[in-house]
């Protein structure tokens, strides 16, 4: 594990440009501009000091997968930037601010730690998570921005809505004014041939362009979240717009990882 200042921004540039390389190669294959896919950047194993060197390198959109560590990180870092912003007299405007992106299983009790900081909520699956959000961004005179999270691959231990689901749900969010939906979100199974990941990715597709095409949903449903650092290639060329990278955007940097859980987005 690095941990002089100055290494991890070195190596954190470095993996960054291999990461972006890669997805530019795979938007090169797909016919697709790399502009249409945006980096989160799911910082759970890493210290709050990575996070300001990535938004110094112009990586903004952070994804956590605990609502209680991303309660207190979005503090941390609100804190930081504001002081940071006074000290330095900035004429210019303050640092840049980063968009915090809940990307893991949220639990209906750690929505108030959630709403007031996420930007995105990647991991919606079920309608009284909905009113849960929609009541908390009520209370707060705000609309939370959300996904509705889709079991694609039909595992037992993921979570998200069944396939047959998603256009019922999405019609109930639409009445919920504290949230918007903003597309779909879902996870490909692991250690599984390239063909059965594509086709997870495949499915997402389909039942976004069914919702759009039958108009369940709104102007802003343009999003597709898919894709991890084991995966993010094929999911790029299955038509992500968000993908969600961590254990390749920080290798050599982290902490050593523990068995992962399906809570986990990456």
């Amino acid at each position: 594990m690095i941990s002089n200042l100055a290494s991890v921004r070195r190596k954190l540039s470095e993996n960054l440009k291999r990461v972006k390389d890669r997805i530019a190669a795979a938007c090169q294959r797909a016919r697709r501009n790399p502009d249409d896919v945006r980096l989160v950047a799911v910082t759970k194993y890493v210290e709050v000091d990575v996070i300001r060197q990535l938004l110094e390198l112009g990586v903004l959109d952070i994804g956590e997968s605990r609502g209680q560590q991303l309660n207190q990180r979005a503090g941390m870092m609100h804190e930081f930037i504001e002081r940071k912003s006074v000290l330095s007299g900035r004429r210019d405007g303050p640092p840049a601010r980063p968009r915090w992106h809940m990307v893991g299983h949220l639990q209906r009790n750690k929505v108030k730690l959630v709403v007031p900081w996420a930007e995105l909520i990647h991991s919606v699956d079920s309608l009284r998570l909905a009113e849960d959000l929609d009541q908390q961004a009520t209370k707060l005179g705000r609309v939370v921005d959300v996904l509705l999270q889709v079991n694609t691959s039909g595992e037992r231990s993921k979570f998200g809505v069944a396939v047959g689901a998603a256009a019922h749900l999405a019609e109930h969010f639409a009445t919920l004014p504290g949230i918007r939906l903003c597309g779909l979100m879902t996870m490909a199974p692991l250690d599984v041939p390239p063909a059965e990941i594509r086709l997870a990715f495949d499915r997402l597709r389909d039942i976004f362009e069914d919702m759009r095409g039958e108009r369940h949903v709104g102007p802003e449903f343009k999003h597709l979240s898919m894709g991890m650092s084991h995966d993010f290639e094929v999911a790029i060329e299955a038509g992500a717009t968000m993908v969600r990278i961590g254990s390749m955007l920080f290798e050599g940097m982290t902490s050593p990882v523990p068995p992962q859980v399906d809570e986990d987005a990456e």
